[in-house]
Formats: C-alpha cells, structure tokens, sequence
C-alpha cells in the first residue's frame, strides 16, 4: 500500500473521514488516467494549448497523491504554455505517465476498485 502514491496529504484533507478519502481516490481514478491520455496525444500532435490545458488540470491531483513527479508535469505544461517547440519532453511525459499508471493500479487494488 501507497508505494506509486501517498496518502498524508489526503487524510489530512479528508479530516479522518475514510468515506472522503475513498471518494478522493475514486476521483483520482476518474479524473487523473483520461487527462494523461488526453496529455500524452496533446504532445504528440504538439497541441501546446491542450497539452497546457491538460497538465494544468492534472497538477493539483498529481500534488494530493504525491506520485512524486510534479515538477516533471510542470516541465511538460510549460513546455506547452510557452510553446516551447524546440525542446523534447517526451523522457518527463513519460516518466508523469508511467506514475500515474502504477498509482491506478495500486489504488485500484488498495480500495477495491
């Protein structure tokens, strides 16, 4: 349990309600795995704006679980932000994409989801 996660920052938010904390994850597992498809086809196509767009959105989450590559994201979101087209972020999406997949999986198993 919480080996590709953790959960400190959850329970802290959650305030000791273990049901919150469950719909955080299910939140996570919602949320989280649709925005790293929707990133990682944004740098293919080098669609800057959703590939910002889609990082953005992804930070707060990536943050709260503490899968420990945020600044890896925030390298592909600025790449993104400032269209930087000369710069190759494919080894930092890959690294971002690779946590979020073993955080579903463990948090798919830890919750029973």
């Amino acid at each position: 349990m919480e080996q590709h996660y953790k959960l400190d920052r959850v329970k802290e938010l959650a305030g000791g309600d273990d049901d919150f904390v469950k719909a955080l994850a299910e939140a996570f597992l919602e949320e989280v795995p649709e925005d790293a498809q929707r990133l990682k086809a944004a740098v293919a196509e080098k669609d800057f704006f959703t590939t910002y767009q889609a990082a953005h959105k992804m930070k707060p989450t990536v943050d709260l679980f503490e899968l420990g590559v945020l600044q890896d994201l925030i390298d592909v979101q600025d790449w993104g932000k400032f269209e930087k087209s000369d710069e190759d972020v494919s080894d930092k999406l890959q690294l971002v994409l690779s946590a979020v997949e073993l955080a579903v999986a463990e948090i798919k198993s830890d919750f029973n989801l």
